[in-house]
Order: C-alpha cells, then sequence, then structure tokens
C-alpha cells in the first residue's frame, strides 16, 4: 500500500460497521487510525484493516483509564496505586451516600441550611481529644488553610530541618508562598532547639509551624526540641502552634505521632491525612482549638479546599470504625501492617504451589510519606522475570517488584480473595509471553 492508496476521512465513515457509531467520536478515531498508517508506511510497514483499527480505537476510548490492580509490590501505602485501600464500612458508606441525595449541608433537626463539617467533627473530636475539627481535600490544603488563615502576610516559624519535600514536589516553602506567609527559617539541618524558635520571634511574627519529619529519618549528630518545649515558646508568646503530622496513624504505629499526642503535647493545631496511615481516602484534616479551627472554617479558601460527599462518607465510615479498638484491622492498611508473617508466608506458599514458582522471604514497606526506616518482614512468590511486562498489562494488572532476575509477587499486600485472581493473571501472563 501506498500513502495515495489509503481513504479519506469520509470514505472511511462510509463504511456500514461504522454507521451506528457517534459521528465526532468516530471521525477522531479515523484521524488517529489514518495518521498511524501514514506512519506505517512511511517506515515500510503494512497498516491492517483500517475500519478494524478504527473499532478497536473507539473501544479504547470507551474503557475507563482508571482501574482496579492489584499490588503486589510490598509498599502498603503506594502513593501510584491510590494509597491506601477503603475499609468495606467506608466503601457501604460511599454507596449509600453517592446513590442518592444525602443531608450533606441540611439540618435535619432544625429543617434549614447546615455545614459539611460538622458530620464528622464529633468523631474526630472523640478521637484525637480535640476541641474542634475541620475537613478538606488534602493535607497540603490542610496546612495552606491554616497558615493562610493565621499568618496571611505575617511569618511562619520553621525549623530549617522541616523544610521537607513529599511525593510530586510538594515543599513545604512552596505551601508557606501560596499562603501568603513570610518564611523564617531557623537552626540547621540536622540540629534546632527551642531557643532557636525564641530568639527568631517578632512583631511580624503569626505562627510556630513544626512539620513532621514523615518520608526520612536525620540520624547522628541531630537535634530537634520536644514538641512540650515548643508549646511553651508559643504559649509565652500567645502564638499558635501548628503541627503537621503528615501520616494520619490514629493509634501507636512505630514512631508515628499521633494527633491526641500532639495535642496533649500543646499543640494548637494538628493536621494530618486521611489516606495514609490511618487508612481512608484522600482527605486533610485539622484538629485542634475552637477559636482557631473556626477561623480556618470562615476562611474564603475553605470553599475551594472543602472535601466533597464521597470523601466525607469514606472517611466517616473508617472514622467509625477506628473508634472500636477491636475492629481496627478491618482497616487494610492497618491489617497489613499487624499482620503475622506467618499469615503471609501462608499465602506465598499457596501462590507458589498455584502457579510453580518459589516462596522468597522480602522486606515491605510502609510507604506514603510514613515510617521510612520500617522495614516488614515479608514473603513472595518469585516466577520469571519476563512476565513483569505482561502482569502489568493484563485484565487484571498486577503490579509486581523486579528483583535478582525474577518477578516477586510480595504478599503481605495482596489478600486471600486475590491469590486465585493473581494466579490466573500469572497463567494469562504466560501464555502471551
Amino acid at each position: 500500500m501506498k500513502l495515495r492508496d489509503l481513504p479519506s476521512v469520509d470514505e472511511l465513515l462510509r463504511d456500514e460497521r461504522l454507521a451506528a457509531e457517534p459521528h465526532e467520536l468516530t471521525v477522531t478515531a479515523a484521524r488517529a487510525v489514518l495518521d498511524r498508517a501514514r506512519k506505517e508506511i512511511q517506515a515500510g510497514a503494512m497498516p491492517g484493516p483500517l475500519v478494524d483499527a478504527v473499532l478497536a480505537e473507539l473501544a479504547g476510548a470507551r474503557e475507563p483509564s482508571l482501574r482496579r490492580v492489584l499490588n503486589a509490590t510490598g509498599v502498603l501505602v503506594h502513593t501510584n496505586l491510590g494509597r491506601a485501600p477503603l475499609a468495606e464500612a467506608a466503601l457501604a458508606r460511599v454507596v449509600e451516600v453517592g446513590g442518592g441525595y444525602s443531608n450533606l449541608e441540611y439540618d435535619l433537626a432544625r429543617g434549614e441550611r447546615g455545614s459539611r463539617q460538622d458530620h464528622l467533627a464529633p468523631l474526630l473530636r472523640r478521637l484525637t481529644g480535640a476541641e474542634a475539627a475541620l475537613v478538606v481535600n488534602n493535607n497540603a490544603a490542610a496546612v495552606l488553610l491554616a497558615l493562610a488563615a493565621l499568618a496571611e502576610g505575617r511569618e511562619v516559624i520553621v525549623s530549617r530541618g522541616e523544610l521537607i519535600e513529599i511525593g510530586d514536589g510538594f515543599r513545604i516553602p512552596d505551601v508557606l508562598a501560596r499562603s501568603g506567609a513570610s518564611l523564617v527559617e531557623v537552626g540547621t539541618t540536622n540540629r534546632t532547639r527551642a531557643t532557636d524558635y525564641e530568639r527568631a520571634i517578632g512583631p511580624e511574627t503569626a505562627v510556630l509551624l513544626r512539620v513532621h519529619q514523615s518520608n526520612f529519618r536525620v540520624v547522628g549528630f541531630s537535634e530537634r526540641p520536644q514538641l512540650t518545649a515548643l508549646a511553651e515558646v508559643a504559649r509565652r508568646h500567645e502564638l499558635p502552634l501548628v503541627d503537621d503530622l503528615g501520616s494520619g496513624a490514629l493509634v501507636a504505629v512505630g514512631d508515628e505521632p499521633t494527633p491526641a499526642e500532639s495535642l496533649r503535647a500543646g499543640a494548637d493545631l494538628v493536621s494530618f491525612s486521611g489516606d495514609k496511615l490511618l487508612g481512608g481516602p484522600q482527605a486533610g484534616v485539622v484538629v485542634g482549638r475552637a477559636n482557631l479551627v473556626e477561623r480556618l472554617r470562615q476562611h474564603p479558601l475553605q470553599r475551594a479546599l472543602r472535601a466533597d460527599k464521597l470523601t466525607l462518607a469514606a472517611l466517616e465510615g473508617t472514622l467509625s470504625v477506628s473508634l472500636d479498638p477491636d475492629a481496627r484491622d478491618q482497616i487494610p492498611v492497618l491489617r497489613m501492617l499487624h499482620e503475622p508473617l506467618e499469615a503471609v508466608q501462608a499465602r506465598a506458599e499457596y501462590l507458589a504451589a498455584l502457579v510453580g514458582g518459589e516462596v522468597e522471604e522480602t522486606v515491605a514497606r510502609v510507604g506514603g510519606g510514613a515510617l521510612p526506616l520500617a522495614e516488614l518482614p515479608s514473603a513472595a512468590c518469585a516466577v520469571e522475570e519476563s512476565l513483569a511486562e505482561p502482569l502489568r498489562l493484563g485484565d487484571s494488572p498486577v503490579i509486581s517488584l523486579v528483583r535478582d532476575g525474577r518477578t516477586l509477587l510480595d504478599c503481605r499486600t495482596l489478600t486471600d480473595a486475590e491469590i486465585d485472581e493473581v494466579a490466573g493473571a500469572v497463567r494469562a501472563a504466560r501464555r502471551d509471553a
């Protein structure tokens, strides 16, 4: 075939197999197919049946881009894979609230307009001991809102060792700049004392900010002031102390601080994520003193950053489970974190028996910028290295880890119910390889 033999878009659309397809979508698909065909001819290749290619292009356009995947990486809170999977209770609340109308901003008792912030505040107060609470769409938004409401046009003091960058280029100095506040750095990268903050306080100081070193640790010759000492400095100067915790652990998990601990130590506002160690949806939570939370609620940015009804429903379901210490393993992240190695090994052995693989000892990670030094003993089913790509591209995508010439399917991040599905994906990948 030569370039002059290619049909026009109009000629291609006259095929009866395309007659029932939406015109605009079909035109776009036909143009894409013809463009590829021209390139193939110029490269010396022969394009396939053009109408079949248009139909395939249309089918591909209708396929959802956001898909469920099977996480066999051993990273529990995998940012690229959607972070925390939701508990059944959270999913049930999303279905119930999202399937119809809700009292999102309607007070049923008074029969008048209400606030979406009122639904989760009682749960968060009970779980953290805070006077008040507010939910926005992520923790970066929570920090931005707090600084904008409390320090716009004034100064925020923060340690140089806490000017962190997390995933996707999110940097604390950038958030400070967008809030309208000015950054005042104190201390050094590895050593900062409470006296450093006190010396930096001036007439323009509005907030003392502490940022948890969530995705890294400074070890060796290092020093950070205790939160209680920083709170004493803030109280002497009548300044609010804002503590950005990041990970959102409501219960003790390794050395991750909890919001309740932070508030008891003297923080005035504490912010944290909903989709990390809390195990819920993407959200940012601020808890603390009622008068300060109210300033955040009244700030114009709050409306732009607020969470939608599905996020609130999922977070409510997650927090409800968190209230019951005996039910917390219903939250997938906490279950994976605390599951005995023996149970993980049993899953790996079962998968290996199904696919003819080998069991290999591995180390799982928490991920999501939490507990960076924590190593979780784990077990994986090892199969051929060549299967990694077809597993990723299969009908049920399996995301794995390639190491030492083999594909590892870490079973700490797989559930019992997913093992047969992974085994089927491995068999399909071998057929396609």
